[in-house]
């Protein structure tokens, strides 16, 4: 039974999809990561829900909120759910090196940094489970070139660290979401996309499966959650 469950990018749309869904499961401890805003301000308000704002692209600034994570009674990590990332449009010639450089750290710092301090904690407390969000635009389709390579890597390091922790009980799987029926998005989706895209709820629920004790035969996989957007 996962009764500890940490979620980066947790006042995010996704983010705050999972934290309901986990609560609603009965998880009866979750820490929220994500940048100082009203929004995380909010969730933290929650029942069971630790609210910390933390620069997740900056390893000693994740280091620091793994500590205060130490810090609070039955919050040794059962899961991590790495929602936390970022989106910047445009071609090949639009790129520039603050575009790439900040998706990098977005996209796969974060999760490198969250990912490196759970895994040591799970895997001192028997093991756990990494969830990891990609994207369909990192396995296939057209995209913004920095964008889907950086998801693309969040896919590869998924795949590796599921090899690397398999021997500590600790389980590593991505969601490829495409595009998420979210209010921002609907500013700019058309109708028939609108219709089509997934609610935040749904690929929730996913999560929430491969963090739980059912999906225990289940590393290393690729879920796409994106049925017919």
């Amino acid at each position: 039974m996962v009764s500890a469950v940490v979620v980066t990018g947790a006042a995010g749309a996704l983010g705050r999809a999972v934290l309901s869904e986990l609560r609603a499961r009965g998880v009866k401890t979750v820490v929220a990561l994500d940048r100082p805003s009203a929004a995380l301000d909010e969730v933290g308000r929650a029942e069971g829900v630790h609210a910390i704002a933390v620069d997740l692209a900056d390893r000693d600034a994740v280091r620091a909120a793994w500590e205060r994570i130490d810090e609070i009674d039955g919050a040794t990590p059962d899961a991590l759910v790495a929602v936390a990332g970022g989106f910047v449009p445009g071609t090949l010639a639009d790129l520039d090196e603050t575009t790439i450089d900040g998706l990098w750290h977005t996209n796969v710092g974060s999760l490198l940094w969250c990912a490196q301090a759970a895994a040591s904690r799970m895997a001192s407390s028997g093991g756990g489970s990494i969830v990891t969000v990609g994207s369909k635009t990192a396995v296939s389709g057209r995209a913004p070139v920095a964008h889907a390579a950086t998801k693309a890597a969040v896919v590869r390091v998924t795949e590796l660290l599921a090899d690397e922790l398999r021997g500590s009980g600790i389980r590593v799987n991505a969601v490829l979401p495409s595009v998420i029926d979210t209010p921002a998005n609907r500013t700019w989706m058309s109708d028939d996309l609108a219709a089509r895209a997934v609610p935040p709820a749904a690929i929730a629920k996913v999560i929430a499966f491969l963090i739980g004790d059912d999906a225990w035969p289940i590393s290393g996989a690729k879920i796409p959650v994106y049925g017919d957007a």
